[in-house]
């Protein structure tokens, strides 16, 4: 019998997933309510920095924007062994690991090795790539444990399908959504709104979806309200596994 992973939502984008004995956490963002660089945080986090404890991994879809990894986040990157991030963020955040798409990764220390393979995600509409910068997503694999992919902050369906053309068997998916918009790139958007979510869902249709990336930041202009609608609307309520903030829950 395959082993259940277990996730709870810290808010935004952070994700703590305890997978194969050991603790992986995506994009850190633990700063209080108010401005965060050019964004605005609307709520903290619904678990504290202290309260989420020991990491092991940090599955970092990128370094650049505020709402992936605030003051605070930085600041818990001194106390993780595992950075895991793009090639530009490799460069720019100490001690991290730039990770091509496809390359891998192997974690040792838990009740199985984790492999973690960096997949393709795109940060928007083409025609802003260079201004959105390096995005990436990861897959987690270990003997034994569900198969689980992290979209990191993708709004492209052909990205996501490609991973799918290598992962066909994926288990959970941790999809970013929330339609976030930035005045300074016209408006465009720049991660998944629910009907690509659902889109990339499709890709694999036996697995858990587990949204995120759709609370606590004012720059998202499909936010956890309208997500939930929008995919009701769908007729799709069934296909999500919606957490509330600082719930945790095992998959699949």
């Amino acid at each position: 019998m395959t082993a259940q992973a277990t996730f709870t939502l810290i808010g935004g984008p952070t994700v703590l997933i305890e997978y194969a004995g050991l603790r992986f956490l995506t994009d850190p963002t633990f700063d209080a309510p108010g401005p965060v660089g050019n964004l605005t945080r609307l709520a903290g986090p619904a678990v504290s920095r202290v309260e989420v404890g020991h990491i092991d991994v940090v599955l970092l879809s990128h370094d650049e924007h505020e709402d992936n990894l605030d003051v605070s986040g930085r600041a818990m990157l001194d106390d993780v062994r595992h950075i895991l991030t793009t090639p530009e963020g490799g460069d720019r955040v100490p001690r991290a690991q730039g990770m091509r798409r496809w390359d891998q990764a192997i974690i040792p220390g838990g009740a199985t090795a984790v492999t973690v393979t960096a997949v393709p995600a795109r940060h928007g509409p083409s025609v802003v790539k260079q201004l959105a910068g390096q995005v990436t997503g990861f897959v987690l694999e270990a003997e034994g444990w569900p198969t689980v992919y992290v979209s990191g902050d993708n709004s492209s369906v052909r990205k996501a399908g490609r991973v799918a053309d290598r992962f066909p068997g994926v288990d959970v998916a941790v999809i970013f959504a929330g339609a976030a918009r930035s005045p300074r790139l016209n408006d465009m958007m720049l991660t998944a709104d629910a009907e690509r979510a659902l889109e990339i869902a499709a890709r694999w249709p036996e697995a858990t979806v587990v949204p995120a990336h759709i609370d606590d930041w004012a720059h998202f202009s499909q936010p956890r309200a309208a997500f939930v609608a929008a995919v009701a609307d769908a007729g799709q309520t069934d296909r999500v596994t919606l957490l509330e903030r600082g719930e945790t829950r095992q998959a699949p």
